[in-house]
């Protein structure tokens, strides 16, 4: 009975820490995004409404700059670099002058990074949304960021690595691996940015000056997640057998783990070592040797 009061005490301490999520609404996002982001720009006020987009698609397939083109009357840069999405995206705002579309990969570098591609737009420096979602590399191309700092950044992580891990995928285009909350949120906090909410596969941060008027006490990436439905976990038992659950499957793919297949020792030899025989003894050090050199 005490333990259940403890959790529901941490429960409570941690919701109002994550009150933008009431907010959480659809018009072309995809897990609440649009809502998010409205409510977050009411409470800064200081909007110029302008916004960037990229892997924008059609610019309306789980667009989170949408709304507020359409309903909010921003202008926008948005870029794609899929030819056959540009076309859609064309399709999408033609005749639209407040923006300024581009058939683009967004990069890294010196030519095809975020700031040389918005040099030639015109837009603010301080815009009010940059909206990040190009599956991989979407880390490297906001560290790559320096001349511009909008007010918003949502960008996408990958969301089955737990919160309390650290992983960036290698900087390479040919990657698509994605990186983990706890990475984005310590590359946001050397950019000045902080965690204000997340959804399933999206963070949400604010200039640090505007994070005193969230009224968020703890944006640690442990207390912001709301969505651990994709993470899988794997354990071993005292006897040495694998288990596997939680998500349990490779959600792009389709693809069950199989316990079966995880497991590292024969059944004869799962058993608590200290309960071994002198024969299951030696034959448990000839297996540990075998198989540190990949020989089984």
């Amino acid at each position: 009975m005490n333990e259940k009061i403890c959790l529901d005490d941490q429960n409570n301490m941690t919701k109002p820490n994550r009150w933008l999520n009431k907010f959480a609404k659809n018009i072309t996002s995809q897990y609440g995004e649009d809502g998010i982001i409205e409510k977050a720009l009411e409470v800064i006020g200081d909007n110029n409404k302008w916004c960037v987009e990229f892997g924008v698609w059609d610019g309306k397939h789980y667009s989170n700059t949408f709304n507020l083109i359409k309903n909010k009357d921003y202008s926008a840069v948005l870029l794609e670099g899929d030819a056959c999405k540009f076309r859609g995206l064309l399709k999408t705002y033609g005749g639209n002058r407040k923006v300024v579309p581009i058939n683009v990969f967004v990069g890294f570098g010196k030519e095809d990074g975020l700031d040389a591609l918005l040099k030639t737009t015109g837009i603010p420096i301080d815009f009010d949304l940059l909206s990040i979602d190009i599956d991989g590399n979407d880390y490297h191309v906001w560290e790559a960021v320096q001349c511009y700092r909008p007010k918003i950044v949502v960008i996408e992580y990958n969301p089955t690595i737990p919160s309390v891990v650290e992983f960036v995928q290698a900087r390479d285009m040919r990657i698509s691996q994605g990186s983990s909350l706890l990475s984005i949120d310590k590359l946001a906090k050397l950019k000045g940015y902080e965690l204000v909410a997340t959804t399933r596969t999206n963070a949400i941060f604010v200039d640090s000056k505007y994070l005193g008027l969230f009224g968020i006490k703890d944006n640690s990436p442990e207390v912001m997640r709301t969505d651990e439905s994709e993470i899988t976990y794997i354990f071993n038992g005292y006897d040495g057998t694998v288990f596997i659950r939680g998500c349990g499957k490779l959600g792009w793919h389709g693809i069950s783990y199989k316990e079966s297949r995880m497991q590292q020792l024969p059944k004869w030899l799962r058993e608590y070592p200290d309960n071994y025989g002198r024969l299951k003894r030696i034959f448990a050090k000839l297996y540990r040797k075998f198989h540190k050199k990949n020989i089984i």
